[in-house]
């Protein structure tokens, strides 16, 4: 596909999907002895991106914890119980038991993140850490996604099947509609 094939709403996807490659790049390169800018400058470079892009994951890791945790407490629908919900109506008592514990997963897997990023932020070589935040970051979410995908499959007698658009939507229409009580 050469460059004129890429339309221009394709252009803000592709940028974003390189951003933390970049990012990741950067890191890396004013890390060290390798830096190509001014040295007295190298300092407050590093410690200003490094310091923004680890606020920006701790933020989103801490936000989406905490979305999916407060959603556990007694008398509280769980997130994935709503989610599912508002997808397919009524829930079965499988369904019910199966996605609260989807809820507690993915809870688990939010503050994971947040944990070994904070850890090896302040533990490893910064390389290392932007490896995690940047690099894998994606690939573990998604392999959580997938994860959950095959668990489903098998757990489930019935399982409910939904492709990625469908449930995009509907994250997108939560904003716009309060959820109804179960």
């Amino acid at each position: 596909m050469g460059i004129a094939a890429v339309s221009r709403r394709q252009i803000p996807i592709i940028a974003l999907a390189c951003m933390p490659v970049i990012s990741h790049i950067i890191i890396v390169e004013t890390g060290g002895v390798r830096l190509r800018i001014a040295p007295h400058v190298a300092p407050l470079f590093r410690l200003g991106f490094v310091t923004a892009s680890a606020m920006m994951h701790w933020m989103i890791y801490s936000a989406l914890f905490l979305s999916f945790a407060l959603t556990l407490r007694p008398g509280r629908e769980p997130m994935i119980c709503a989610m599912a919900r508002r997808m397919q109506g009524p829930l079965s008592a499988e369904v019910a038991t199966y996605t609260k514990k989807v809820t507690i997963f993915w809870t688990g897997f939010f503050a994971a993140q947040l944990v070994i990023s904070v850890l090896l932020f302040f533990a490893a070589p910064l390389v290392v850490w932007s490896f995690f935040v940047n690099i894998l970051d994606l690939p573990l979410v998604a392999l959580m996604f997938a994860g959950e995908d095959a668990v489903r499959l098998r757990c489930l007698r019935d399982p409910p099947r939904h492709s990625i658009s469908m449930i995009v939507k509907l994250i997108g229409d939560i904003k716009k509609t309060p959820a109804a009580q179960p």
